[in-house]
């Protein structure tokens, strides 16, 4: 009976931050729902009851201010695989779990990181605007590009997400190196073909295309700045799926300007989106997506089912699926 379901706390049905149809009604089948708009108008009546936070697109934000005013939270069931917007050691000291959805978000953003890579390679986005254009005559000489079969590709952060783009790289037949704080077993090396670069820098050196693949942390922070850039290829792309913070932005405006790398392909910036002013949307040698590495029906859909087992374990008291602890919070 809808009486017996848990409340749980949305951003919103619909709208920029809201729950497709969809996913929406997944949701009910399990929880009574109410609209943090709902929440900020009647605190009181809605704050003690809810069990849940479902975090969508980072919506509603965990900040403590919210949190204090759910005394019956149970758990934070956020959308995607990354963590780094959540204060996980405070949210559990108010006794509330944190769960994420990984493993159902990793094709998704390897496809996205194979299409930024053959988009900005070919020049595909050049390549539509002026097949449309209605003043195009001949086909200029600028749309060359380069080959993306047979080159090297360089993965920096080779977990799940990062070896299913060197399943996807291995069909180009492309020679794929990667860097990660601990090296993948020889069984899985060898199904792809990949080499272990101890050094980043040697990775860079290497590299005709760099992936970037890592979890937001302190260590990465500031990843890829002038220095990394200076080893990069001047034929090399850098392309960036993991999150905005892990290349400094100054520095790859003055190496895509400066032609000291060939192009970029980002489907995350810092912040997001950046502002209307900033010379990364000026520049011809930029690919920019705005973070949709996990925007497909399918991968939509599986993360919620994932963010309702979590929160169903949570209001039971069974163990929570994917629950982050401080040890998986940190970099592995």
């Amino acid at each position: 009976m809808e009486e017996e379901k848990a409340w749980a706390l949305v951003s919103e049905l619909g709208g920029d931050h809201g729950y497709l149809e969809e996913m929406a009604d997944i949701l009910k089948q399990h929880f009574q729902l109410v609209c943090y708009r709902e929440l900020l108008q009647n605190p009181a009546l809605h704050g003690p009851k809810i069990q849940v936070l479902f975090m969508w697109k980072y919506f509603p934000a965990a900040e403590p201010s919210l949190l204090r005013s759910l005394p019956s939270l149970k758990v934070v069931a956020s959308g995607g695989v990354g963590t780094d917007h959540l204060d996980v050691p405070f949210i559990n000291g108010l006794g509330v779990k944190v769960a994420n959805t990984p493993g159902v978000v990793s094709d998704a953003s390897a496809d996205l990181a194979m299409g930024l890579l053959l988009a900005s390679a070919r020049k595909i986005l050049d390549a539509h605007r002026i097949a449309v254009d209605p003043k195009t005559v001949h086909l200029p000489q600028s749309l060359m590009g380069v080959e993306v079969t047979g080159s090297t590709l360089g993965i920096v952060g080779m977990g799940e997400i990062g070896y299913k783009i060197a399943q996807r790289s291995k069909g180009f037949e492309m020679k794929i190196l990667y860097h990660n704080r601990t090296r993948r077993s020889v069984d899985d090396e060898q199904a792809v073909g990949a080499g272990y670069c101890r050094s980043l820098d040697d990775l860079l050196r290497r590299s005709d295309f760099v992936v970037i693949v890592v979890k937001l942390t302190s260590d990465t922070t500031g990843l890829i700045g002038h220095r990394e850039l200076s080893l990069m290829k001047p034929t090399a792309t850098l392309v960036n799926i993991s999150r905005g913070q892990v290349v400094d932005q100054d520095a790859l405006v003055e190496a895509l300007q400066s032609g000291r790398i060939r192009a970029a392909a980002l489907d995350v910036t810092h912040p997001e989106p950046l502002p209307r002013d900033h010379p990364l949307l000026g520049l011809p040698n930029v690919l920019i997506t705005p973070h949709i590495g996990i925007s497909t029906y399918d991968t939509a859909r599986a993360i919620v089912e994932k963010m309702v087992e979590n929160a169903l374990a949570a209001v039971k008291g069974l163990p929570v699926p994917n629950e982050v602890t401080l040890q998986s919070h940190n970099p592995c």
